[in-house]
């Protein structure tokens, strides 16, 4: 029988995507044995802070890339989106998993939706992106930080320290929180632009090993393309947890069509741009609109922003 040790994170939400991808394992292979290995990662210990001001790249992998790389641990699973373009030297993301639902989601006990919420709800998010793309649409909400796994984030919501918070539908559904939150309201895309590979787990492994293959049972073509040209974009862009970036790609058929928005965390500036593209071309694709957006002063806007947050955390 064949061992292989899975990496992943002690939430909820991130127990039930090892689990998910366990399942898919053992239903291609039979005679696989997989332990789960819980690994606390940075973002998991530095709670009392917005993800801004610890800033870095892999706040929520880094620890589970290098017991990979030293052999801690074969395999792990990560919500894609936060797994950054330019991963440490001698790792690969073997397989995406086939995406949920990629919108955001507005959670609420007492307001039906975005619009129904009175002037000044104050409105629970970690993202600068969802702050930003909020904050234009109602610029008078009061956003705050919110940190913590799902379950911390619903009882603050509970308690009444929020009017609503953002969540992504994805964990809304995988979690089934309908029965847990009286109002749930998916925020179309065309609205609320989601994150690079939201809604899609990445299985990390060592690149160049036999686990490659072996692994490859897991990919789902369609999500691989859609992810794939939105981590082109981020890596032509640049940026990352710190400053607000949205990039979200739709195959339809032969076709692929990329929307990506960034700006300044209080919505007042905001820079939106779609392409489409060639499904064959999908990198390509999303290095063309982030070289389109760079013409139109995407880098000069990121850097406006990620000032602005640094002089709001000093």
């Amino acid at each position: 029988m064949r061992k292989l040790r899975l990496g992943t994170r002690g939430s909820v939400l991130a127990l039930w995507q090892a689990e998910y991808i366990k399942a898919q394992l053992q239903s291609k292979y039979h005679d696989i044995d997989i332990e789960l290995v819980i690994v606390k990662t940075k973002g998991d210990k530095i709670l009392n802070a917005p993800l801004a001001a610890i800033g870095g790249k892999g706040l929520f992998t880094k620890e589970l890339e290098e017991m990979i790389l030293c052999n801690h641990i074969d395999i792990a699973v990560h919500s894609l989106k936060d797994v950054p373009v330019d991963m440490l030297d001698g790792l690969k993301i073997a397989a995406f998993s086939k995406r949920d639902d990629v919108r955001d989601a507005f959670l609420s006990d007492k307001y039906p939706n975005l619009e129904s919420l009175p002037h000044g709800a104050r409105v629970g998010t970690t993202s600068l992106r969802r702050t930003m793309q909020l904050k234009n649409i109602r610029c008078d909400l009061d956003t705050q930080s919110l940190r913590g796994n799902v379950q911390t984030r619903l009882k603050k919501l509970k308690n009444g320290d929020f009017d609503a918070i953002i969540l992504a539908m994805a964990g809304v559904n995988r979690l089934d929180l309908y029965q847990h939150v009286k109002y749930i309201m998916p925020l179309d895309s065309s609205i609320m632009i989601p994150a690079m590979g939201q809604a899609a787990l990445a299985v990390q492994c060592k690149n160049n090993c036999s686990l490659l293959e072996f692994l490859a049972v897991l990919n789902d073509e369609h999500t691989a393309c859609e992810v794939l040209c939105e981590r082109a974009f981020m890596r032509v862009l640049g940026g990352g947890c710190q400053v607000p970036i949205g990039v979200n790609a739709v195959l339809k058929g032969a076709m692929l069509e990329v929307s990506a928005v960034v700006g300044v965390c209080d919505g007042s500036l905001m820079l939106r741009k779609s392409l489409v593209g060639k499904k064959a071309e999908y990198e390509k694709t999303g290095v063309l609109l982030a070289e389109e957006m760079i013409a139109c002063g995407a880098k000069e806007i990121l850097q406006k922003a990620q000032m602005i947050n640094l002089s709001t955390l000093l």
